[in-house]
């Protein structure tokens, strides 16, 4: 199959999308994919009506857009951001890159190489333009462990900024240098918001982001004719706005204490909190438990891996070794500390008796084991005459013992 990959002349998006025989009801539905997103959120913005539109106002700014110039760099990266695009459900990427987007030069999926490629990029960064940058920007060695066409990442990068009225910095190296900033840095990478200084850089976290994440906020731009509200790393407030662990569905089990200790445990196949096997989830602002992956049929906690935090800054060196519980994070199912809690209802005295009560509630709680007599043993508990739950292994019973 051939597409048609030039600019557009004339024309908005609906005109063009419908001439492409794009339906008005898939439409729609791409537009309410959109609102959904819009919708996830942080609870304090809740009542703010610019971050929650409906999906006919979706629609109908969306239709009247003409079609945007797009740059899209891949720099120190291993292509996974786009490739998280192209796996979208909410959309195909004939729809993004086609139909929504005029992207000019991008090098994964452009035909157009060597100088050619070179001409495309030089012609489309002397025009106003969005850009979107995968990877990050080594600075060591005058930036020799990336380059393209002779010039460095960071000489492309500040060529392609100059003209761009606004700049995505898409997935954790362009956010922050990933995998490859961690410790030592034997590159010297770092994020987009390093190099350029003169323009606000939106952040749109992970490794890789939600395809869909991605998408919605270049539509958001689109949409609102601006970028969105961001929190403190500069990330879209529609999208990282909660925490994962705000919206796991295993939430409940962390609140009761049940833990999954090892991997393929009885806690694990009763679907118990992975927080003490590594999970990053209370320290994490991310939608994948709401918008999750391909076509909403999954997500890594739901799959059973623990979160390893790759939406936060330097994730690989705060966070690992992954499997391990997070030193700065309660270790049971309290938000809030028994201290907090003692002083704040009962008094200095009655506070030490409800710390003390609350620790050894809280470890025996952790300590409990999922048995095959489901559904109240996944919650901790036997129906009476139910046999009880047994250790799940030999040093569990002389420990309790």
């Amino acid at each position: 199959m051939t597409y048609n990959v030039e600019p557009w002349t004339q024309g908005t998006l609906a005109e063009n999308i419908a001439k492409a025989g794009v339906s008005r009801r898939d439409f729609m539905k791409f537009c309410s994919g959109l609102a959904a997103i819009f919708a996830v959120g942080t609870p304090a913005m809740a009542n703010a009506a610019s971050l929650k539109p409906s999906a006919e106002q979706i629609a109908k700014a969306l239709g009247e857009v003409k079609k945007p110039l797009v740059v899209w760099l891949q720099l120190q990266e291993c292509t996974g951001c786009m490739e998280s695009v192209l796996r979208s459900g909410g959309t195909t990427v004939e729809e993004v890159v086609l139909n929504l987007l005029s992207v000019n030069y991008n090098e994964l999926v452009m035909a157009a190489a060597g100088e050619a490629a070179e001409k495309t990029l030089e012609d489309a960064n002397n025009q106003d333009h969005i850009l979107v940058v995968n990877g990050s920007v080594p600075l060591k060695d005058d930036g020799i462990y990336c380059t393209i066409g002779g010039k460095s990442a960071k000489q492309i990068l500040e060529d392609s900024a100059k003209n761009a009225s606004m700049i995505l910095a898409v997935g954790a190296c362009a956010v922050f240098g990933s995998v490859q900033a961690a410790k030592p840095n034997p590159t010297g990478a770092v994020g987009v918001d390093e190099i350029i200084k003169d323009k606000p850089v939106i952040n749109v976290s992970g490794c890789p982001p939600i395809g869909e994440v991605i998408t919605a906020t270049l539509a958001y731009i689109l949409t609102h004719g601006k970028a969105p509200e961001v929190d403190a790393e500069g990330r879209p407030l529609f999208a990282y706005g909660q925490r994962i662990h705000d919206s796991c569905p295993r939430r409940p089990h962390y609140d009761a204490g049940q833990y999954v200790r090892t991997f393929d445990d009885a806690g694990a196949r009763e679907g118990w909190c992975l927080y003490d096997v590594g999970c990053k989830g209370p320290s994490t602002f991310s939608p994948c438990p709401i918008v999750q992956w391909n076509l909403k049929s999954g997500w890594p906690i739901g799959a059973g891996h623990p979160c390893i935090g790759c939406t936060e800054r330097d994730f690989y060196d705060r966070f690992t070794p992954f499997y391990q519980t997070l030193p700065s994070a309660p270790g049971f199912g309290v938000e809030s500390t028994t201290e907090k809690i003692g002083l704040g209802l009962t008094g200095v005295v009655a506070a030490g008796v409800a710390v003390h009560a609350g620790i050894t509630a809280a470890q025996k709680a952790a300590d409990r084991r999922a048995t095959k007599n489901s559904p109240m043993a996944a919650f901790g508990d036997t129906a009476p005459g139910a046999k009880k739950p047994e250790p799940a292994t030999e040093t569990t019973e002389k420990s309790e013992a």
